[in-house]
């Protein structure tokens, strides 16, 4: 089953919540499993840099299908590094996006900029957990 429109507008909504919650105002990007954008929302005030990071976080968690933040460490190796070029430079293999996983299957990620790098995976995690 593919990620719906109405299931990443809730993810997005759940998001957004907990940034609020955090008092902090940030970038929420939903994509499908082959990192293409179904959602998106940039909270008032948020800054403009986390269009791109979130979309790239949530690239990356889609792609390897693990938090983008696991990927940190090995983003200079051959393998991810050769991945990342081959799709066209738009992962960021940082802390703040989660994959969608459902039935054992990737079915897209959520990735979060404008906190920390833990506030950002936290608001990611949060908007996840309303499917």
């Amino acid at each position: 089953m593919a990620l719906t429109l109405e299931e990443a507008n809730r993810i997005v909504a759940g998001t957004i919540a907990q940034a609020t919650e955090f008092n902090i105002k940030v970038n929420v990007a939903v994509c499908d499993a082959g990192g293409r954008l179904i959602a998106f929302n940039r909270m008032d005030g948020a800054i403009w840099a986390g269009v791109y990071g979130s979309q790239g976080k949530a690239v990356a968690s889609a792609g390897f299908g693990r938090p983008s933040g696991e990927l940190s460490e090995r983003a200079d190796l051959p393998t991810p590094r050769g991945i990342a070029i081959a799709e066209g430079g738009h992962m960021i293999m940082g802390q703040g996006a989660v994959p969608i996983i459902r039935n054992g299957a990737v079915e897209g990620a959520c990735g979060v900029g404008g906190g920390t790098s833990q506030q950002d995976e936290d608001c990611a995690k949060a908007g996840v957990a309303k499917l």
